[in-house]
């Protein structure tokens, strides 16, 4: 596959730089919470999707566990969508392009490129889908990504537009995912809660 050179500091260096100056003047348990969010967050919406699969279960609605099911598969597509267009472009990481002041996290090593974030195409999927599913986990999830997406830069790992267009992509993706799931996926769900997974799909116990 052809790269395209992407000069991501013509973009938003300025920016970018601000926010990393800002991270090294910041209080060291700031920059301490921020950088294990932007490494370790991306748990959270794991547990989200769980509350989802849950909420799914105990409401016995094959149309929302349907739904649910179908959050993380979002989330696995937009995921390897991104890496297919993060492959097309040669954008090197930030901080290997604006050395000062040092980021608060290690700078990935060259070739690990930089455009767009997948972790906030990750982080965007997961919210997009989870508002198909439920308002309040959407409404949490929604945060959570705008968190994800905010600590990625203030680590130095991104520029902003690396996160904006992450966002893009993962919503993208996620939306039609849940759409096709909520129409055609309960027909599906029905036939399995026949089956040895009933106890997964439903909490009924009627036959």
């Amino acid at each position: 596959m052809t790269e395209l050179a992407l000069d991501g500091s013509a973009i938003d260096g300025g920016l970018y730089h601000w926010f990393i100056t800002r991270a090294a003047d910041a209080p060291h348990w700031f920059d301490s919470l921020v950088s294990g969010y932007a490494s370790f967050g991306l748990g959270v919406f794991a547990l989200l999707m769980v509350a989802g699969w849950w909420r799914a279960r105990q409401a016995g609605s094959a149309a929302a566990m349907a739904a649910a099911l179908a959050v993380p598969v979002a989330v696995v597509a937009a995921y390897i969508v991104n890496d297919l267009v993060k492959s097309v472009f040669d954008e090197a990481r930030p901080c290997q392009v604006i050395t000062s002041p040092l980021t608060i996290q290690p700078c990935p090593g060259v070739g690990d490129w930089s455009f767009p974030s997948n972790h906030s195409a990750i982080a965007a999927a997961s919210a997009a889908a989870l508002w198909l599913v439920g308002r309040r986990l959407g409404a949490v999830a929604t945060l959570c990504a705008l968190a994800m997406g905010f600590a990625r830069i203030w680590v130095g790992a991104h520029y902003p537009h690396d996160v904006l267009a992450g966002f893009v992509l993962g919503a993208g993706v996620a939306v039609p995912v849940l759409l096709a799931a909520r129409r055609w996926g309960p027909p599906l769900v029905v036939r399995l809660e026949s089956g040895f997974l009933r106890p997964f799909l439903t909490s009924s116990t009627a036959g």
